[in-house]
């Protein structure tokens, strides 16, 4: 199933209101690839998406971008391994996806609590079946990358159609 193209302006609007107001660095993007990144991330925050559209979204950096960005967000220099490095990245994984959610209008979407995993050149991946769009961002503290792999959820697109099927339905009285 292809991915709602509403939901995608939703995280480059999100990231961009979230850099702008929050990390206060400009960000620009690439244009979006069909599939998942193919470099490893060094630091990743992981966020789970419930509901009306499933699936997760994963804001990935190589160890320079992520102490460049967090610290900037932070507005103090944050080292790798520490507890609030690690806070910083999983809370702008978490307002990226929190912003996003809320343009997913008549959608009821669930966020998870952000994972954040720290470890060298490693990959995360998503189910085969779920459709993954990689958009990589740039910042003049570095490039990070924000993978999407979400879907409407079964029980979304059951009403969907259901919705669709009692519009079609004549009103001339019997």
């Amino acid at each position: 199933m292809s991915m709602d193209v509403r939901h995608i302006n939703a995280f480059l609007e999100a990231t961009q209101a979230v850099f702008s107001s929050m990390v206060k660095l400009p960000v620009t993007f690439e244009k979006p690839e069909l599939g998942t990144r193919k470099e490893p991330y060094d630091v990743s925050g992981v966020i789970g998406l419930s509901g009306d559209v499933v699936g997760s979204v994963i804001v990935g950096f190589t160890k320079m971008s992520a102490v460049q960005i967090a610290s900037s967000f932070a507005g103090s220099r944050l080292e790798v391994g520490t507890a609030d490095f690690a806070d910083a990245i999983g809370e702008l994984a978490n307002m990226i996806a929190g912003g996003a959610k809320a343009k997913f209008e008549g959608q009821a979407v669930s966020i998870g609590c952000p994972s954040v995993i720290i470890a060298p050149s490693h990959q995360i991946s998503s189910p085969s079946s779920a459709t993954s769009i990689c958009i990589h961002c740039n910042t003049a503290a570095g490039r990070f990358t924000i993978d999407v792999a979400i879907q409407s959820s079964m029980k979304a697109r059951a009403s969907l159609a259901a919705t669709a099927a009692i519009g079609t339905e004549s009103a001339v009285p019997a």
